[in-house]
């Protein structure tokens, strides 16, 4: 949600001549482009976070919600952007308190909001079947830090971390519907090491066989993602699924399950395995360790299929669903 947020505001400058401003936390100003103003927040999280977030704006012509809720009492139209229903649909992939109080403002804001936004056909089917909303899809795509790093940068980012010559990556948080022990498992059967980078172990526990090299920056993502012998991701359950979609956008060779978006966009650029079965996708990553000439095909069709997905676009999509509700944007 942090690279949509970030993103969607980049691109929406070159896509209306209207005034934005965002709703932030105050430690988040910096982080705003040029062209979007700030109306500032007090840092918090938690139940608090949730109550400001549903906390009326000044005065707009319109309201979107970037994470999905929008205020509890808008005087302008709103628009809802809904990236998964994973609260509802996998609960126990978030923490107690989490599951106690953000449902319900999900659920207002979907309800309640002029348009809604979807990140993919697969959410907006799971919108539809839940809370009776028809949502507009606008893709998500690769950040502009996201390209085909230089050799050099990828000689670095192996050389500092010490990565072994042929490697399966996985990024992102360690939750149950990631499916990293899964994925551990089938490196353990195919002979690959398996590499772990990304977010906070939350709720389940990292498997012993992985190696974890913690968060990395994003600005040395693009060279650990083309460092990468494959990079995986076998998650049972997204709204959109951007790790495989940037690694793509980076030249690397992807396998992943048919979640989130990645079955309407990822053309040949993905190597698609079955969900929760460690032995087939034992068998992919040992024929493709194996075979340079299958891994480049799909580099090939990998870098074709992410360049056909840009923020501009989503931010023209975005800014059509605006002008649906009367806003002159």
């Amino acid at each position: 949600m942090q690279t949509y947020a970030r993103e969607l505001l980049r691109a929406l400058p070159r896509a209306t001549d209207a005034e934005l401003v965002a709703v932030v936390q105050s430690h988040a100003v910096g982080e705003l482009p040029p062209g979007v103003l700030p109306e500032t927040r007090p840092q918090c999280r938690g139940v608090r976070r949730v109550v400001e977030n549903l906390r009326a704006t000044s005065a707009a012509d319109l309201v979107h919600g970037l994470d999905v809720e929008v205020p509890l009492r808008a005087a302008a139209p709103s628009v809802t952007t809904v990236h998964d229903l994973a609260l509802f649909d996998q609960p126990g992939a978030f923490r107690l308190a989490k599951r106690l109080g953000k449902p319900w403002s999900v659920k207002h804001s979907i309800v309640h909001a002029d348009a809604v936004i979807s990140v993919s056909a697969f959410t907006a089917e799971r919108v539809r079947a839940r809370f009776g909303r028809d949502s507009v899809v606008v893709h998500e795509a690769p950040g502009e830090a996201f390209g085909p790093p230089t050799a050099e940068a990828v000689e670095e980012i192996s050389q500092r971390y010490a990565l072994p010559p042929a490697f399966v990556l996985h990024v992102g948080n360690l939750e149950p519907r990631k499916e990293v022990p899964t994925l551990a498992e089938a490196c353990e059967i195919a002979g690959v090491p398996l590499v772990l980078a990304g977010g906070a172990i939350t709720t389940v526990d990292a498997p012993a066989s992985a190696r974890l090299i913690g968060q990395i920056a994003q600005v040395d993502l693009p060279a650990l993602y083309a460092a990468a012998t494959v990079v995986a991701y076998v998650s049972r359950y997204e709204g959109f699924a951007l790790p495989p979609i940037e690694a793509m956008a980076c030249g690397a060779t992807v396998v992943a399950t048919r979640v989130g978006a990645l079955p309407d966009v990822a053309g040949e650029g993905i190597e698609f395995v079955p969900i929760g079965d460690p032995g087939r996708q034992a068998d992919v990553l040992r024929a493709l360790v194996a075979d340079p000439a299958r891994r480049a095909e799909r580099r090939d069709a990998a870098l074709a299929a992410a360049g056909a997905l840009t923020w501009d676009a989503a931010a023209r999509e975005t800014v059509a669903v605006y002008r649906t509700l009367g806003v002159a944007a």
